[in-house]
């Protein structure tokens, strides 16, 4: 059975519509390009401020695998940390604040990887801030499929997230060569929809 732990280049990402909770499931990749077994359930922690997500073996809730959680509350500039079971840092991103005005822009970091991840289109980073501006914004979901590159400082990619056509949030993940952990690929894959607002 595959394992985010274990190195893996490719998986889904998928949000499920739940009242007052964010819930994601990440999910194999069939040959196929169909999502496959699940790899593990997310859950924004209730009344939390978007602070806290842990993630699940499984639907039960039972077995936590790993969690991002932020430093400080309520920061713009937050930096969050991305946690084993034990509660071990295997990595850490943050949002860079200035850069993400006009397209956003993240930083993460994790087992000697340095990536920088930002919007891969500048029309539909544009677009989209002139959707959510409007009264729309917050009524109807943004129809702006956004895709993000994160890239070493030699340029090369590590990670890509890619939206797919959906009326509920669904992404494609993939890690050329699986040089980064899947287990924090995932929770910043879940970060790019959950936080994306902030």
């Amino acid at each position: 059975m595959t394992d985010l732990a274990q190195g893996i280049e490719q998986f889904a990402v998928t949000q499920k519509l739940t009242l007052m909770v964010n819930r994601y499931e990440i999910r194999s990749v069939a040959g196929d390009g169909q999502p496959g077994h699940l790899l593990a359930v997310a859950q924004q922690k209730r009344a939390a401020f978007k602070e806290q997500v842990t993630f699940y073996q499984d639907e039960s809730r039972t077995l936590a695998l790993f969690s991002f959680k932020a430093r400080q509350r309520l920061d713009l500039g937050a930096t969050y940390d991305v946690l084993d079971a034990g509660g071990q840092p295997i990595g850490s991103f943050r949002k860079d604040f200035g850069k993400s005005l006009l397209r956003s822009t993240w930083h993460l970091e994790a087992s000697g990887v340095t990536v920088t991840g930002s919007e891969r289109s500048l029309g539909v980073a544009i677009g989209r801030r002139i959707w959510e501006a409007t009264p729309l914004g917050d009524a109807i979901p943004s129809p702006f499929r956004f895709h993000f590159d994160f890239v070493d400082p030699n340029g090369e990619v590590l990670m890509t997230s890619e939206r797919g056509r959906s009326l509920r949030d669904r992404y494609l993940i993939t890690l050329p060569g699986a040089r980064l952990d899947g287990r924090v690929a995932a929770a910043m894959a879940v970060a790019l929809d959950a936080l994306q607002s902030r």
